[in-house]
């Protein structure tokens, strides 16, 4: 595969979609456009485009196959005459269903250009490949997420009869051999063949039967030419990209970038493993607690399915990470928070709507038996104890910071401003929002402060406050998976006295996000209250995390002689208390956090800042997940930062500014050079050559870049105040 993907998108209008398949030496282009109207959400339509390749051969031939099936309440069934050879003209399917109504479902014929293989085998006669061919099956509800199982088990049968009838010495050329069955019948799963010869053209058009006209071909047309030309617009108003990534060859990347986030909104369904036998050892009080907690985990019957809950979600990866991620969700909402406010809070109301009685929200939704069939059986269940850094109150930052920012709603003229942006539009349908989510958002808050605790008391340790300590639940000797930081070096072995730097930094952020929330509707006594606990986070931050020895911030343990001790491994979490925005521009820490990201040494590189600096013993070391390569979302974080406190008059404010501009320039050159060269945006890439690697088509986090592209050209030292 070449690269494939959303050119351009728009969850309200459609968008265009390439597959560069070199494989197959074609590229498969759909373009899939939303027409609203009716009570049921209108209709849609997609057209697919197959161009050969320069590579191919003359005849080209491509076999593509669509299918469409109903779950659950509802029917669908095709609707045109059966016809043992084939379907000549549209393919119609019929339906219903409660929450669509009555609709119909065409797949077309396709221009007169369309050209199919000719007859080259007497099997031909049987099943004659100029006309569609269409199979239906009666598939059990649980099994309707397996279409490809159950599409090759079919062909299977297909095969096999071929085979037997004419023999291997005389089989069809493969594009006759490799076809279904034309069996149209009563079902809820209903496969479309169509079999080409060079380029091709068709349509699959759905028509709600509440709509006030059906879809044809040519509303297809249209609707492509306004969706692109709306995108376009758009884009160069909200999210345009400045000097000096104000060419063209980065706006291609910026809108793909983009459109790829928007384009891995989904909505998941089905039930998750959750374990809530709230074992003793998951207190993990005890020295050696990640052995009694491995060992608590094994025990039979302490797994549970629970559900069915359902989430609207924006994924990291659509081929590798199928599903809701806590701690990505926030950092992904970051650029579609200006792209379409409306969205992106339906897409966190929807997050808070899976918090049980006591706030626990599983850090990652696995619901369903197709996506737990995505993911190792060890990584399946959810544990109520455990945490993730709560990067959604990022989001609810940006709402306020927008709400007090006259200035925030772009003049973009697009017709839908009124429903991308009705919480700025009226600011009072904001503060209704938050007062709806206010009591979740307090539980989810409380949540952490009980069940992420850290010990200050029983190791005698000096701080401002006794109580704002914090120590992820779910550690072993070799990772944290609750962190996100996944195997970031800790203090080895593991000690329930241990201290972390990034969950009271991620704290301290979601403390300030809830003063301001509570300011924001007139939660006086509230506000006062997390004012309280703010500025007793960023007092202890320094008290219990601060190394005069190493001069950074450090995690803590307690070591044999039960003495609390900083252990120090500089990279992410060394800088956490200035990524999250909790170090003012006069704060006495700031010349060594600013030395520790700028040396190459250290966490510098000409592609974005190391994960674990290069002078650790553990530089490159085991997994080497997060121990070197460069993140996207961290050094987002660390751009913003970088960005503020160039703003901010102080002995640091011309440092800052050349730091933020050649971050900056590094991040988006090194993504957009590695997306030019592979196709692909990246899980992660590498400090030494910048090249992308781990997962392929992450278009998560790594889609930050789009909002650092339109982030202010401070190149000439500029200090202009903007909205980020």
């Amino acid at each position: 595969m070449a690269g494939y993907g959303w050119d351009e998108y728009d969850v309200r209008t459609g968008g265009r979609q390439t597959i560069h398949d070199a494989g197959n030496m074609i590229d498969i282009t759909t373009e899939f456009v939303k027409i609203p109207g009716g009570q049921h959400g209108g209709s849609w339509g997609v057209r697919i485009r197959g161009t050969p390749r320069d590579n191919a051969p003359e005849h080209l031939v491509t076999s593509i196959i669509f299918y469409a099936a109903m779950e659950g309440f509802g029917n669908l069934q095709v609707s045109n005459e059966e016809d043992e050879s084939g379907i000549e003209g549209t393919v119609k399917m019929e339906g219903s269903s409660n929450e669509l109504g009555e609709f119909l479902l065409e797949v077309t014929e396709g221009p007169e250009s369309n050209v199919h293989p000719p007859p080259r085998h007497k099997s031909y006669s049987s099943k004659p490949l100029d006309r569609s061919i269409v199979s239906s099956l009666q598939v059990e509800d649980k099994n309707i997420w397996q279409a490809k199982a159950l599409l090759f088990q079919h062909m299977k049968t297909e095969i096999d009869e071929m085979i037997s009838l004419y023999g291997q010495e005389n089989a069809p050329p493969p594009w006759q051999i490799f076809t279904i069955a034309n069996n149209i019948r009563e079902g809820n799963m209903h496969f479309v063949q169509k079999v080409f010869d060079g380029a091709f053209e068709f349509d699959v058009m759905f028509s709600s039967g509440s709509a006030p006209e059906p879809m044809d071909s040519n509303s297809i047309s249209k609707a492509i030419k306004t969706a692109t030309r709306a995108f376009s617009d758009r884009f160069s108003k909200v999210l345009a990209p400045t000097a000096p990534f104000n060419k063209s060859k980065y706006r291609v990347f910026a809108h793909s970038m983009l459109s790829n986030l928007l384009g891995g909104i989904g909505y998941f369904h089905g039930d998750a493993l959750v374990d809530r036998s709230y074992a003793p050892e998951y207190e993990e009080e005890n020295e050696g607690f990640w052995e009694e907690t491995a060992e608590a985990r094994q025990r039979q019957g302490a797994v549970k399915l629970e559900g069915p809950a359902e989430l609207y979600t924006s994924i990291p990866s659509r081929p590798f990470f199928p599903r809701g991620f806590l701690w990505d969700e926030g950092f992904h909402l970051v650029p579609v928070a200006d792209w379409d406010m409306d969205l992106t809070l339906d897409i966190v109301r929807s997050w808070f709507n899976l918090m049980d009685e006591d706030g626990w929200i599983g850090r990652e939704q696995i619901l369903g038996p197709e996506a737990r069939s995505k993911v190792p059986p060890e990584f399946q269940v959810q544990y109520p104890h455990y945490a993730n850094p709560p990067t959604l109150f990022l989001i609810f930052e940006a709402l306020v910071d927008k709400l007090g920012n006259a200035g925030s709603i772009h003049d973009s003229g697009d017709p839908l401003e009124s429903i991308r942006s009705p919480h700025l539009q009226n600011p009072e349908n904001a503060k209704k929002y938050l007062r709806d989510l206010y009591p979740l958002l307090k539980r989810h808050y409380f949540w952490f402060r009980k069940t992420q605790w850290g010990d200050i008391k029983s190791y005698d340790r000096e701080a401002f406050s006794t109580r704002e300590a914090y120590r992820w639940r779910g550690r072993s000797t070799a990772h944290v998976l609750t962190s996100g930081l996944d195997d970031y070096p800790r203090p080895q072995p593991p000690h329930p006295g241990e201290l972390h730097t990034d969950l009271i930094s991620w704290m301290g952020m979601m403390t300030r996000s809830m003063r301001r929330i509570a300011d924001t509707i007139d939660e006086t006594d509230d506000a006062k209250e997390f004012q309280g606990y703010e500025t007793a986070i960023i007092r202890n931050i320094d008290d219990l995390h601060w190394s005069n020895k190493e001069q950074t911030y450090c995690d803590a343990t307690i070591d044999d002689y039960e003495e609390s001790v900083h252990v120090c491994h500089k990279g992410y979490i060394s800088i956490f208390p200035f990524l999250t925005g909790l170090l003012p521009a006069d704060s006495p820490r700031l010349g060594a956090i600013l030395d520790l990201i700028s040396d190459p040494e250290e966490l510098w590189s000409p592609y974005g800042i190391r994960s674990l600096s290069k002078r650790s013993p553990n530089y490159h070391t085991g997994e080497d997940y997060w121990r070197s390569p460069v993140w996207m979302n961290i050094n987002y974080l660390a751009v913003k930062s970088l960005f503020d406190l160039s703003q901010s008059p102080g002995s640091h404010q011309k440092r800052a500014t050349k730091l933020y501009t050649s971050l900056r320039t590094n991040l988006v050159e090194n993504v957009f050079n590695e997306w030019e060269r592979t196709k692909f945006a990246w899980e992660q890439y590498h400090p030494e050559t910048g090249h992308g690697q781990r997962t392929q088509h992450f278009t998560g986090w790594t889609s930050l870049v789009v909002k650092i592209m339109a982030m202010p050209d401070l190149r000439g030292g500029n200090v202009m105040k903007e909205e980020l």
